[in-house]
């Protein structure tokens, strides 16, 4: 008895203790040292079209009220998360940081990215935010070098500055961060060697420098084992790939493409178990591969080596025998007929483009059924388009400048997919007319120019409503050019040019919004280009040699020919 009332009491007392404590708990106010520091911030922005900034009022910012702004249990500001919204590209806000944020001695998290017209420099006062992990400002308009005391945030995980305007040497002192787990400059324009200091980041998982002018070796020590991603292309960066890179035990995506490295490719680059992406597409490599076999680099889905000095002559045996998913070898000096891939089924992108193969085709693409992008330009291959079977995934053609034959009804007819988005045939033997459109097209590019195709532009053509280029020029094409080409709303590039074409120009393609490029050169066409933009300012070369086009850029229509007008 005794013990079950001092369980019942016990009972009561943790009842009653929880009753007070929801009564008493109430969320943090802000301090206001925090508060002060945010309206400073607020003030810097001098235009806001996201309205995140119109929600920062009242005395507390801890109330869940100020967007973007997260505290913690003692009304300190512990985060800033300010993003612009992926899918609205005309959200921004323009100013420049404010060096008050620097106060905010509890920030943990200051995200500000896709702001787009924030700029000026990065605050030096950042550098006293000693609790930071995550320094996160991409895809702003931010200038100025990399502020060296950034290199004191001993507790930064995630420092990405991409997709701005710094300039300059990156510090050497960022390599003293040594609990980053991502590191992310790509997209500025940053000079200089890779600092030596950044060869041991135990716990860097993510390393991306690309689209900068960074010189000198890429890193020769390899101290990173648990590093995932390198991403150094696109800058100037000169001498060879390391042997070293045998130390990189985790890597899973090695990109070093649109650099200046020469020399071969290191047969220690056969031990990355791990790696699945490798792309040195766009150098001076040469001659001769490493032995790989076919058991190496187990995990390799994707291979990029194009445009180097290589010339292997044929596809190498342990690329063709090797289960992938992207093989790219644009460049690379093959020649004879295209090769046979013994797992063709994986595949899903093939570029072979700038080589010297010549045949056909039909053996080639036997079981392709995942491919989706195929390219194979500037070859000498000869075929007809009715040997061309496309899967139902297929998204992107491009066998420009080739001499194959045949009519474009065996690749456009009712039982193309919707999902082909590119089809670039031009500079080829192709034959017969244009066929009609069938609706649920998403066709975006058409290429069909210098070729052999005639009769006229099918009305039809407003189906492709995704459309944004349209090259015909270079044909035999006659008749009109229709009305519904107006409504082809997404078209940014339309070339017409070196047909047949007669009639006008109708003003219907004036409510075209997005047109940046028209050509009409070289046809049989008369009267009035419409008044409007963009046409009357596109050069007068656009609208040369045709029968009797008249109006700006060209010379003023006659009296006579504005009444027929």
């Amino acid at each position: 008895m005794h013990i079950l009332k001092w369980v019942l009491l016990g009972v009561l007392l943790a009842v009653s203790v929880a009753e007070a404590s929801t009564t008493t708990m109430v969320a943090p106010v802000c301090v206001e040292e925090d508060r002060a520091s945010l309206m400073s911030f607020k003030a810097r922005i001098v235009q806001d079209t996201t309205d995140i900034l119109a929600s920062w009022t009242g005395r507390d910012c801890c109330n869940g009220d100020w967007e973007g702004v997260s505290c913690g249990m003692t009304g300190r500001v512990t985060k800033l998360q300010l993003q612009r919204p992926e899918k609205n590209s005309e959200m921004f806000m323009k100013g420049t940081l404010s060096a008050a944020l620097g106060n905010m001695q509890f920030l943990e998290v200051i995200v500000i990215s896709g702001m787009k017209h924030i700029s000026g420099s990065i605050p030096e006062s950042f550098s006293a935010l000693s609790r930071l992990t995550q320094l996160v400002l991409e895809d702003n308009g931010l200038g100025g070098t990399i502020p060296s005391s950034l290199g004191h945030l001993s507790s930064l995980q995630i420092l990405s500055l991409s997709g701005n305007h710094l300039r300059g040497q990156i510090p050497p002192n960022i390599g003293n961060l040594v609990n980053l787990l991502q590191l992310n400059l790509a997209k500025n324009s940053l000079s200089g060697p890779i600092p030596q200091t950044f060869k041991a980041f135990p716990s860097l998982q993510y390393f991306d420098l690309s689209f900068n002018e960074l010189s000198g070796g890429p890193p020769s020590s390899c101290g990173l084992p648990k590093l995932l991603d390198l991403l150094l292309s696109n800058n100037k960066l000169t001498g060879t790939i390391p042997v070293q890179i045998e130390g990189l035990k985790s890597v899973t995506t090695l990109s070093l493409s649109g650099n200046q490295l020469r020399g071969q490719i290191p047969a220690s680059i056969s031990k990355l178990q791990n790696l699945w992406n490798l792309n040195l597409s766009r150098n001076g490599l040469s001659n001769p591969l490493p032995t790989i076999l076919v058991s190496s680099i187990p995990s390799l889905l994707t291979i990029d080596l194009s445009y180097n000095r290589f010339v292997f002559g044929t596809v190498p045996a342990w690329i063709r025998n090797k289960q992938l998913s992207e093989v790219h070898l644009a460049g690379c000096g093959l020649r004879g007929a295209l090769p046979i891939f013994r797992v063709s089924d994986s595949i899903t992108s093939i570029d072979l483009s700038d080589n010297h193969f010549t045949g056909g085709i039909s053996n080639f693409m036997k079981n392709m059924s995942s491919l989706q992008k195929l390219k194979l330009s500037n070859n000498q291959l000869r075929f007809s388009l009715s040997e061309l079977k496309l899967p139902d995934v297929f998204s992107s053609l491009d066998l420009h400048s080739n001499q194959i034959y045949g009519s474009l009804s065996n690749i456009l007819n009712r039982e193309t997919s919707g999902f082909l988005e590119v089809i670039d045939v031009s500079n080829n033997q192709i034959t017969g007319a244009i066929p009609e459109f069938t609706s649920g097209l998403g066709l975006k590019v058409l290429n069909i120019g210098s070729n052999k195709i005639s009769g006229h532009i099918p009305s039809s053509i407003s189906n492709l409503g995704e459309l944004i280029r349209l090259d015909i020029s270079r044909n035999q094409i006659q008749g009109t050019i229709p009305t519904s080409i107006g409504a082809l709303k997404k078209l940014q590039w339309l070339d017409l040019s070196v047909n047949s074409l007669t009639g006008k120009i109708s003003n219907t393609l004036l409510a075209i919004p997005r047109l940046r490029h028209a050509n009409f050169r070289a046809n049989r066409l008369c009267g009035k280009i419409p008044q409007g933009r963009p046409f009357n300012v596109f050069p007068a070369a656009a609208y040369a040699h045709n029968l009797c086009l008249c109006g700006t850029p060209l010379p003023p229509c006659r009296e006579a020919e504005e009444w027929k007008l």
